[in-house]
């Protein structure tokens, strides 16, 4: 327990330090996807569901937090607040008949309704189509008290943001409510015969993870000033599965860890061009092999191992 609490204060130091010796921007824009990674973690890592379609919910509520920041002049806490509540009414819908199935035939739905939101986001008014939001303003929060316009300003709401999102995640899977779900993930029959009503549970665990990755679309679209048509794509929904998979499902720190390395990829190798997809290929496939748990959860095993 000391350990980690040591830990904790560390890597909070390094990160309130970061962005005096790295571009903020690229730090706001890991911070925004770890936040997204861990969104997703919590539906697949501890409820045993995985969805094909999370793109949907980050990236709808990046539009909509354009939409109402940019068309409706709205403060950027009410745009965070309409991207947390439409990701989460998105999620409410479709959760609600994608619960239905398990397994695979789950994925699969979910990756329906992620492609029905990509063909809607091209034909609807306010999202412009394939130009998408573009020039989203920062305007000031807290009623001018805090001006976002600089990047080393912005990274600390950024920073609180996502420990606010990572606090939330921490507290649900420690509840009463994240050990049912866990409960629910090794054994669902034997679950139910405890009374437990495993479709209530999955399908708020639906919303909660909707919900969080609502929050970090709506943060990217705060931090980077615009909204297209990529934040909905298949290929998001699998890139968030990558940075899952990569830090380690089922841990706290992994998808945090697996976001970053996935960013930092695309950021220092986007000079290679396409190449970039075939390296971060590679080092998927070199970590489902040597690395099943993922770094942090290979890490923790040994770690765990040796204290035996």
């Amino acid at each position: 327990m000391m350990n980690a609490r040591v830990l904790g204060i560390v890597l909070l130091a390094a990160a309130l330090a970061a962005p005096w010796f790295a571009y903020p921007v690229f730090l706001m824009t890991a911070l925004c996807f770890a936040l997204f990674a861990c969104a997703f973690n919590l539906l697949l890592g501890y409820a045993g569901l995985l969805s094909f379609g999370h793109a949907m919910f980050f990236g709808m509520a990046a539009y909509f937090y354009g939409h109402v920041v940019k068309e409706w002049g709205w403060p950027p806490e009410l745009g965070l607040l309409a991207g947390v509540l439409g990701a989460a009414a998105l999620g409410a819908v479709t959760g609600a008949l994608a619960i239905r199935r398990q397994g695979i035939y789950f994925a699969m739905i979910t990756l329906a309704f992620s492609q029905m939101i990509f063909f809607f986001c091209i034909q609807a008014p306010f999202t412009h189509g394939e130009d998408g939001l573009q020039g989203i303003p920062r305007r000031a929060l807290l009623g001018g008290l805090v001006d976002i316009r600089d990047d080393r300003v912005l990274y600390y709401v950024v920073l609180a943001i996502f420990l606010f999102g990572f606090a939330a995640i921490y507290r649900i899977i420690h509840s009463p409510f994240g050990q049912v779900l866990k409960a629910i993930r090794e054994n669902e029959q034997r679950a139910l015969s405890l009374g437990y009503n495993a479709a209530l549970y999955k399908w708020l665990a639906f919303v909660l993870s909707a919900s969080i990755a609502g929050l970090a679309g709506s943060t990217k679209a705060m931090v980077l000033q615009f909204a297209t048509l990529s934040d909905v794509t298949a290929a998001m929904s699998g890139e968030v599965v990558l940075m899952a998979l990569v830090g380690g499902l089922g841990t706290l720190i992994g998808p945090v860890v697996g976001a970053f390395i996935i960013i930092t990829m695309q950021n220092y190798l986007a000079a290679t061009g396409e190449w970039v997809l075939v390296i971060q290929g590679v080092i998927f496939v070199v970590i489902v092999v040597a690395f099943r748990r993922g770094i942090v959860g290979e890490i923790g095993a040994l770690l765990r191992a040796r204290g035996k």
